[in-house]
């Protein structure tokens, strides 16, 4: 069965794409710790990071990176954050998230936002990419 990832790449569920290549997909998390938390998978779903081919993996660390730093010139923040825990969707995503305390890398409290403010979120990262 295809993970809720899987169906965002094949355009069966809506995202707020950042940035996409042939291999690459980025979004924003619609279960954000922070204004502008990220999400960036590779397109063929794989579960464990570490799974990866290794062309697969640092091509994902690489698109990782110039998205976190479009996140960067685009959200205020102190720094990006960067996690793999993977254990809630079973397709390998990197987490970018702007930081402004640790707290915001727990995963335990939520920013809210509306589809306005995600509309706008994704647009002002895509025009630093």
């Amino acid at each position: 069965m295809a993970s809720i990832f899987t169906k965002i790449v094949n355009g069966e569920i809506p995202c707020y794409k950042i940035a996409e290549t042939s291999e690459f997909l980025a979004f924003l998390d619609v279960n954000p710790n922070s204004k502008g938390h990220t999400l960036c998978i590779p397109k063929k779903e794989v579960d464990k990071i570490f799974d990866l081919d290794e062309a697969t993996y640092n091509g994902l660390m690489a698109f990782s990176r110039k998205v976190a730093l479009a996140i960067e010139k685009s959200i205020p923040c102190k720094r990006i954050g960067v996690t793999v825990i993977g254990l809630e969707v079973p397709h390998v995503h990197v987490h970018l998230i702007p930081l402004h305390t640790m707290e915001d890398a727990r995963f335990i409290q939520k920013t809210k936002m509306t589809p306005k403010a995600f509309e706008e979120t994704a647009n002002a990262i895509k025009a630093a990419l």
